[in-house]
């Protein structure tokens, strides 16, 4: 009786906004094409100053990306503009000292099109004057926004402060394991025979 209740009782993480815009206007740094759809992603801006985010990179690494890179739907993106191909490089080579980024994708296109991305997700926020932003986002597979609804400090937490150490050790990390749950629990039920 108890894990029968225990089933429909699950916590899960608030959808926040819907239908956040795909990236097909941006070209990714290496690899394949980058999609938010059918993957967790954990989305970033960083503009045309990847310097100036270098920190927040650190903190996610260490938090959140090293805990779980190893699920196979689950990616970090980055957007940011072509110029900035050369300091994305160096951050990654920085970032594999942390963990191995192969999940870590950056993605590279205009000024307008992250701004178009940005205001998909319909939250309070702006971009700053780089077009980067200190929040990152959790993106569902089916490219909506999720977030908390009732957090004791903002209400609406639509995203993460990466420059608050604390805020990404505690919240992110916490919500980010409600959603990879949430995809496991779906697959045991339907008995898919996959890794998430």
């Amino acid at each position: 009786m108890f894990f029968a209740s225990a089933k429909d009782n699950f916590v899960k993480l608030p959808t926040l906004s819907y239908e956040v815009m795909e990236l097909d206007d941006f070209k990714p740094l290496s690899g394949d094409s980058i999609k938010l759809k059918n993957r967790i992603t954990v989305l970033i801006f960083f503009g045309t100053d990847v310097e100036a985010k270098k920190a927040n990179a650190y903190n996610l690494a260490h938090k959140i990306y090293k805990k779980n890179h190893q699920f196979k739907e689950f990616q970090f993106v980055t957007l940011i503009t072509e110029d900035q191909t050369e300091r994305a490089l160096q951050l990654k080579e920085r970032l594999s000292e942390i963990e191995d980024p192969k999940n870590w994708r950056f993605a590279l296109g205009t000024t307008s099109a992250m701004e178009k991305v940005f205001e998909s997700l319909k939250t309070e926020f702006l971009l700053d004057g780089n077009h980067g932003s200190q929040y990152v986002f959790i993106i569902d597979k089916e490219c909506n926004l999720r977030g908390r609804d009732d957090d004791e400090d903002y209400g609406l937490l639509y995203g993460y402060n990466a420059s608050d150490y604390s805020e990404i050790n505690n919240k992110m990390s916490d919500d980010i394991k409600i959603v990879l749950a949430e995809y496991r629990l779906a697959l045991k039920k339907y008995k898919i025979d996959r890794e998430i």
